[in-house]
C-alpha cells in the first residue's frame, strides 16, 4: 500500500487514542509503513509501550510491537528481576532497527512486585502483559482501570476466581473501547485461519471429533531443594523456577497445551463444552514442584460430539503438536505443517509455513486497531479457551467428571493474596485424583 494511502492521525495523541474512525482491516494493517524511513524522532502520534515480564516471551513481544508500527517507542519496562529487565533491554538495544525507538531510562525501569503498577502510572498507552499468568488476572485489571491498551500472554489465569476476574476486566475493556488482543498466537496465522474458516464452511461436513496433541519435552525442570540457595525466601524461590508451581503456570496442561484447546473451541466455532473428565499424573520426579506431567481431557458438547486433548511433557517420548478434526466428509489435519483435508473436498493449504508470522501478525493487528479506532476485544473467547484448560486440569486432579457450570463456579483459589518478596509460602501438596476435592 502507497504511503498516501494511510489512514489520517489526530492532531493529538490524545486526541488520536480516543478516535474511532473506521477503516478496513486492510488499510490499518499497513497504516505503520507510511512512516518515512529516517532518524526516529517522537511525535503526538507516537504510542508509548510498557512491557511488564522481561523474560523471553516478553523481550520478543516487545519487538514485535515495534516492529508492528514505526511511531511506537518502548519507554518503560518492569519485572521482579532487575537482571531480567537488563536484559531484556540489551537484548532489544541489539537490533539497530529498534534501538533508537527505546526510550526506557533507570527511571522508567521498574523492579519488584509492586512493578506493573509503576509502568501502568509511567504515561504509557499501550501494555504488554508476559509475566507468569498466576498474575495475568490482576495485571490485566490494573491495566483496565487504567485505560490502556492491552496485549495479554497465554493463558489469563491459573485458578478460576481468577478467570472470572479476566472475564469481568474483558467485559469493562470493551465498555472502555480499549484494545485487547490475547496471546494465542495461532488465530493469528494465515494457514490456520484458512483451515479452520474452512471448517466452519462446511468443508469437513459436520464437526463429530476433534482431537489435539502436545506432546513435548519438560519446559523448565525443577532443580533439587538442595541447590536452593541459603537465605532465598519461598517467594523468591517459586517465582525463580515459575513453572513448576501451579499457581504460578496452571501446570503445563494450561500454560502450554493451552494454545491446542483454544484450536479445539476455535474448530467448534465458540461451542462450550458441558462437561470434561480427564486423567493425568506425574511420572518424572518434581523435587518441590506440583504439576502434572502428563493429562488427557475428554471434552463433550452437547451435540454428543467429543474432543479429546493428549498433553505429555516428558523427555525421550514420541513427540506430536497437531491437530486432528474428523468430520462427516473428511479429515482435517493442522498444526506446524501445512493443514490438509481429506475427504470429499481435498485441500491443502500452500501459503506461509504455519507459524512463520503470527507472533507479529498478533501486534500488526493490535496496533492496527489502535490506529483505526475500530479497537479489538477478545476478552471473551480468551477466557473461555483458558477456562477449558482449567476445566480438565482440575478434572485431572480430582478424578471427577465436571461441568461447565461447575468449573465456572470453583472457589479454590491457588494464587495468594499480598505476596511479599521475601515471605514464607508453603507448597500446595500434589494433587491426588479421588483424594483433592473439588472446590
Amino acid at each position: 500500500m502507497k504511503a498516501d494511502t494511510k489512514p489520517a492521525l489526530a492532531t493529538t495523541r490524545r486526541e488520536f487514542l480516543k478516535t474511532s474512525t473506521a477503516a478496513t482491516l486492510g488499510a490499518a494493517f499497513a497504516a505503520h509503513l507510511a512512516f518515512p524511513e529516517k532518524a526516529f524522532a517522537a511525535n503526538s502520534d507516537t504510542l508509548k509501550v510498557g512491557l511488564i515480564g522481561c523474560g523471553g516471551r516478553g523481550t520478543g513481544a516487545a519487538s514485535q510491537a515495534l516492529n508492528a508500527d514505526k511511531n511506537v517507542v518502548l519507554s518503560a519496562v518492569g519485572d521482579i528481576l532487575e537482571s531480567q529487565a537488563r536484559n531484556s533491554l540489551g537484548s532489544l538495544r541489539g537490533d539497530p532497527a529498534l534501538k533508537e525507538r527505546i526510550t526506557v531510562t533507570p527511571d522508567t525501569t521498574f523492579v519488584g512486585l509492586d512493578a506493573y503498577q509503576k509502568v501502568l502510572s509511567s504515561g504509557v498507552d499501550v501494555v504488554l502483559l508476559a509475566t507468569p499468568p498466576g498474575f495475568r488476572p490482576l495485571h490485566l485489571k490494573a491495566a483496565v482501570d487504567a485505560g490502556k491498551h492491552i496485549f495479554c500472554e497465554k493463558p489469563m489465569a491459573t485458578d478460576v476466581p481468577g478467570l472470572r476476574s479476566v472475564l469481568a476486566s474483558g467485559a469493562a475493556a470493551k465498555e472502555k473501547k480499549l484494545a485487547l488482543v490475547a496471546g494465542f498466537c495461532w488465530r493469528h496465522d494465515e494457514a490456520c485461519r484458512d483451515f479452520y474458516q474452512r471448517i466452519h464452511d462446511g468443508q469437513l461436513g459436520e464437526v463429530r471429533a476433534v482431537y489435539a496433541t502436545y506432546l513435548t519435552g519438560p519446559v523448565k525442570p525443577m532443580p533439587p531443594a538442595d541447590t536452593r540457595p541459603a537465605g532465598m525466601s519461598d517467594v523468591e524461590w517459586q517465582l525463580r523456577n515459575w513453572y513448576n508451581f501451579v499457581w504460578l503456570s496452571g501446570d503445563g496442561l494450561v500454560e502450554q497445551a493451552c494454545h491446542s484447546i483454544d484450536k479445539i473451541a476455535w474448530a467448534m466455532n465458540g461451542a462450550l463444552p458441558i462437561k470434561a473428565v480427564a486423567t493425568g499424573g506425574r511420572q518424572i520426579p518434581n523435587h518441590e514442584g506440583n504439576i502434572y506431567d502428563h493429562i488427557d481431557v475428554f471434552f463433550e458438547y452437547e451435540n454428543g460430539v467429543r474432543a479429546f486433548m493428549a498433553q505429555r511433557q516428558i523427555s525421550n517420548c514420541y513427540s506430536d503438536n497437531s491437530d486432528y478434526v474428523i468430520g462427516s466428509t473428511g479429515v482435517g489435519t493442522g498444526g506446524w505443517n501445512a493443514p490438509t483435508i481429506r475427504g470429499a473436498k481435498p485441500w491443502r493449504f500452500k501459503g506461509p509455513n504455519p507459524g512463520a508470522h503470527m507472533y507479529q501478525n498478533e501486534h500488526n493487528e493490535l496496533f492496527a486497531s489502535i490506529r483505526s479506532g475500530d479497537v479489538i476485544n477478545d476478552g471473551e473467547w480468551m477466557a473461555h479457551s483458558t477456562l477449558m484448560a482449567l476445566m480438565g486440569r482440575t478434572a485431572a486432579y480430582t478424578g471427577a467428571e465436571l461441568t461447565w457450570d461447575q468449573i465456572l463456579k470453583s472457589e479454590d483459589k491457588l494464587v495468594p493474596d499480598d505476596l511479599k518478596w521475601d515471605g514464607q509460602l508453603p507448597i500446595r501438596p500434589m494433587a491426588v485424583p479421588g483424594r483433592t476435592a473439588f472446590v
